[in-house]
């Protein structure tokens, strides 16, 4: 990742250069209940050092502005899921992984989850390595891989 090979850094280091260099999307958000969507990537930039984190910016670009001081069970599945998208992105990382983003989705809001991350990931530059099983979004990818009992296949057209 950005030419590092992160397998000769120390467990400490490692850590460090995930925090700053890699945003994850979880399949269930993974927010914290007692935060709010502004406190949930006010955390995440004051634990890689980045305390200019301006959470409105970063929730408006997601479309979730409106909701900044909204905890996470006030929030829907499709709320969420944008919600931790802000905070994979809060630290301007050069990869994100995301898993199953649209697992406890509605159709509609699967394509809105996966087009938002498509449209992101260009504006910033950031690459995305997504694992789904959703056929559905795949033609908001740019290259698509399938993975056939463990072994990956060639690539496969959306």
């Amino acid at each position: 990742v950005h030419g590092t090979d992160l397998s000769t850094l120390s467990k400490r280091t490692r850590a460090r250069f995930r925090l700053r260099n890699i945003g994850f999307v979880f399949q269930s958000g993974n927010l914290l209940p007692a935060l709010t969507a502004a406190d949930q990537l006010r955390l995440a930039g004051r634990l890689a050092g980045n305390r200019h984190v301006d959470p409105a910016l970063v929730l408006e670009s997601v479309g979730m502005g409106h909701r900044a001081g909204h905890r996470p069970g006030e929030l829907s599945g499709g709320e969420r899921q944008r919600v931790g998208i802000a905070r994979a992105l809060v630290n301007q990382p050069s990869l994100l992984l995301v898993d199953e983003p649209t697992a406890a989705l509605d159709r509609r809001r699967s394509h809105e989850v996966v087009e938002l991350l498509a449209d992101r990931a260009h504006d910033a530059g950031v690459a995305v390595v997504m694992v789904t099983h959703d056929r559905d979004v795949l033609e908001h990818c740019d290259r698509v891989l399938e993975m056939v009992d463990g072994r990956l296949g060639a690539p496969v057209t959306a």
